[in-house]
């Protein structure tokens, strides 16, 4: 919310802005920020810029202590704000002071500051909690995931409210220190760089730093005991992954796939630009879960994703996110497209690179498999609503706009718009139309007709329009393009994102 001070003249606006603002102009910020798929999530009249939390776990018993710092800046005459989380707080202070607190709603912490708080002003907020996080729900469901030898922050659209008091948006993006002690033996995985180790009676402390700007739902926890691995890619980025003791079964497969990270980030480089952190790598935790998540800097892959063998493409899915999704996140949940269509493309050039179907063949083959009377082609990749956010659509035929947009722009367009997009909003949001309107600026094309087709029209596109109607290549018997070989191992990751 912005206070706007409408005056006759310059002369009478100037003395109006003079005058501080009375008692009564000071207002609660919003419950939520404004984000029509999730009303409830975020909050208003404030901006985060770092997330302090020092935490301690108990892995026996699940117990989490922990004191949260957020500084941040009002954006509003603020009375009151909230904060998302679910678990039970002892105490709020706000700039020093003991401030008053309540809970609302699913996942509201009200707080009150003893002094309201003007426009701009900047704020530190100590939140001093603790809980048995595997007890606690909101709307029916949990995402704090158990494992036999500790847990697991790891989901999307959110996560944190099991873990951390936050403003669990995209939008109010921020960077991170993580500090987790844990007793002897076990670890504590964060994203970011590992900045120190200290042992005391007993426990270890981790301290993990994320220097970029992080969104909420990217920022994940994983506690247990793991084998850890480093290396570095080819221009030197760390890479550190780790996985469960007690994989089983699934161990090799996994480190088989998860130890391409390097390699598949200096591959993704040619196309997307260079890396945009200062470290890389992901996590196999022992959980039930059957999705994998683009957490910023350190991947979570669910066992499950490895119980047919090796898998290298979710592995390119979720580093292809690190460009697309996380580097540039979505301003708000509608412009799902932005992170799901350009990780899916990745995994269609990833093929193309394998020698297992080119790009041109998986669109042939994903247009041509969805009959025109298919509910696939009723899911709009450009805003398919809260229930249908990580439809199969989203993927596919988001991937496929961006075939259509390749083969409208010409090839080197094309590979300029996907380089230079991150340069765009670095470590910011964007909408799928600042997208549109960037590749309309590097081709010089009106791309509104093609965009609509493809993103907004909850029908299949004509032939011509798709130009994937000449289905080009080797086709079946009945007419239908030979399936790609790739094809089955893309399609194991439509799930990637659900459980």
């Amino acid at each position: 919310m912005h206070r706007r001070l409408i005056a006759p003249g310059a002369l009478a606006a100037s003395l109006l802005l003079a005058i501080p603002a009375s008692a009564a102009d000071y207002t609660p910020g919003a419950p939520g920020i404004g984000d029509p798929y999730y009303p409830a999530y975020g909050n208003g009249g404030y901006d985060v810029s770092h997330y302090d939390l020092r935490l301690t776990y108990r892995p026996a018993n699940d117990e989490l202590e922990g004191t949260a710092t957020l500084l941040a800046t009002t954006t509003q005459d603020l009375s009151r704000f909230d904060l998302d989380f679910l678990l039970d707080v002892s105490e709020v202070r706000v700039n020093g002071a003991k401030a008053s607190f309540t809970t609302s709603g699913q996942h509201e912490l009200e707080i009150t500051p003893v002094t309201p708080l003007p426009k701009g002003t900047p704020v530190t907020v100590v939140v001093r909690y603790s809980g048995v996080p595997s007890t606690k729900s909101a709307y029916g469901f949990s995402t704090w995931h158990r494992t036999p030898d500790g847990a697991v922050a790891a989901d999307e659209p959110e996560s944190a409210w099991w873990w951390y008091p936050s403003n669990d948006h995209p939008s109010d993006k921020a960077t991170y220190d993580v500090s987790v002690s844990v007793p002897d033996g076990t670890q504590a995985i964060s994203n970011g760089a590992l900045q120190s180790t200290s042992s005391q009676r007993g426990w270890t402390r981790y301290n993990w730093r994320s220097n970029k700007p992080q969104a909420t739902y990217l920022t994940t926890l994983a506690i247990g005991r793991f084998d850890i691995t480093t290396g570095k890619t080819s221009n030197g980025v760390p890479v550190v992954n780790a996985y469960s003791k007690d994989l089983g079964d699934n161990d090799g497969a996994a480190r088989a796939s998860v130890e391409r990270t390097g390699e598949i980030v200096d591959w993704l480089t040619g196309y997307f630009g260079p890396y945009p952190f200062s470290t890389v790598g992901g996590y196999v935790p022992n959980t039930t879960t059957g999705y994998a998540l683009e957490t910023q800097t350190r991947v979570y892959y669910s066992p499950r994703q490895f119980a047919n063998g090796s898998n290298t493409s979710v592995v390119v899915h979720e580093l292809a996110h690190q460009w697309y999704g996380d580097d540039v996140s979505l301003a708000g949940w509608k412009d799902i497209w932005i992170n799901e269509g350009f990780a899916r493309y990745a995994q269609w050039l990833w093929s193309e690179h394998e020698g297992e179907g080119t790009t041109q063949e998986l669109a042939d083959y994903t247009y041509a498999s969805h009959p025109a009377d298919d509910a696939f082609w009723t899911v709009k990749p450009g805003d398919p609503g809260p229930d249908h956010q990580f439809d199969a659509a989203v993927y596919d035929r988001g991937a496929l706009a961006i075939q259509a947009l390749r083969d409208e722009i010409g090839d080197d367009a094309f590979f300029t718009v996907l380089k230079g997009w991150p340069k765009q909003h670095p470590y910011g949001n964007a909408t799928v139309e600042d997208f549109r309107e960037y590749a309309e600026t590097v081709s010089g094309r009106s791309l509104a007709a093609l965009f609509d087709t493809w993103l907004f029209q909850p029908s299949k596109p004509a032939g011509p329009a798709a130009r994937g109607a000449s289905l080009s290549g080797a086709r079946t018997a009945q007419g239908i393009p030979t399936r790609p070989r790739s094809w089955k191992k893309i399609e194991a990751t439509d799930s990637v994102h659900s459980g």
